[in-house]
């Protein structure tokens, strides 16, 4: 009998092209935040631990292959980005009075909120100081911009807690301002350091904003219906603070006049003793399978946007890191 032999994995695939890329944007991240401080030196080696996917750095160096090469500069702003990434992840930890982070302590549980706000307030100067030396002042404006978006979407997403009227096109706003924005940066700064056309650095700004956000709606569908375990981050954290999301928004237009009431209020309550009348409600309502399939759907039209790219390994990988950051089999 012949063997069946599995296909690499996406992951797998991803460390072959860009591998060591990858691995000289952490060393450049390390390099950057290095510090004598032994209590700095702590939080630093703590965070460590929170590296995950490193999504933005990978769509940094994918794009930047995809366009025309990796060069020096992609790696400085690879680990730039996903300083940025961390600095956010910090701070929403706060705001989200969290536990668990990749499986691990926050920096908010393991220390305190003060610890926090401060190590992410130094991994922002540290991105824009570490950017400041590619040679040109275009990437630190461009991520300056993308930042104050990051920040104007979750101030905006704050402001809205408690909204029960949020609708689907405000949500997306903040969605593409919190996720979508820096993904879209990523491969705009990929492309435009490879030295591509304003077209084709549109284009990966697009791929990137689509994927951001469908990213973050699967997200969010996770934080409703996922577990820990799976995650590795602590969940309900929209619900506790009356954060609507599309699954939510959906459940409330969706629900009949008998239980939508019942549905607000349980929105409204933010206790954790609600989730589990409120995860059958948004099955069997179809609004958790409707968020499922718009995330899917913002996927697929990121993959559609790749086309104007001849056809490459950085291509096709671009395509299926947009499919598979959804699906979280990676």
């Amino acid at each position: 009998m012949q063997r069946v032999t599995e296909e690499p994995s996406i992951l797998t695939r991803v460390e072959s092209l860009i591998g060591p890329a990858l691995v000289a944007a952490e060393r450049a991240y390390d390099r950057e935040l290095a510090s004598a401080n032994p209590y700095l030196a702590d939080i630093l080696s703590h965070t460590r631990r929170f590296r995950g996917k490193r999504l933005r750095p990978m769509l940094l160096l994918l794009a930047a292959e995809a366009t025309g090469g990796i060069r020096d500069e992609h790696i400085t702003l690879a680990a730039v980005v996903e300083m940025i990434h961390t600095a956010t992840l910090v701070h929403d930890d706060v705001l989200d009075d969290a536990d668990l982070r990749r499986h691990v302590a926050t920096v908010n549980a393991r220390w305190n909120n003060s610890t926090s706000v401060l190590f992410g307030d130094y991994l922002f100067t540290h991105a824009f100081h570490l950017a400041a030396s590619v040679g040109t002042t275009d990437a630190c404006r461009m991520i300056g911009r993308a930042t104050n978006i990051v920040c104007e979407g979750e101030l905006t997403q704050v402001r809205q807690g408690g909204n029960l009227d949020l609708t689907e096109e405000e949500y997306q706003k903040i969605i593409e301002a919190k996720t979508g924005e820096l993904c879209a940066v990523s491969c705009r700064l990929g492309a435009r350091y490879a030295d591509a056309s304003e077209q084709v650095q549109n284009a990966m700004d697009r791929y990137g904003r689509k994927l951001g956000i469908a990213f973050q709606i699967a997200d969010d569908v996770l934080d409703l219906a996922g577990t820990e375990r799976e995650t590795g981050k602590t969940l309900g954290s929209d619900l506790a603070q009356r954060k609507l999301t599309l699954p939510l928004i959906r459940l409330l237009s969706s629900v009949s006049n008998g239980t939508v009431a019942r549905a607000r209020e349980l929105v409204a309550s933010g206790d954790a003793s609600a989730e589990s009348e409120l995860q059958s409600l948004l099955i069997s309502s179809g609004a958790l399978a409707s968020a499922r399939q718009s995330a899917l759907e913002y996927a697929t039209s990121a993959r559609e946007g790749l086309r104007i790219l001849p056809e490459s390994e950085g291509r096709q990988l671009l395509e299926e890191v947009a499919e598979f950051a959804v699906r979280r089999e990676f």
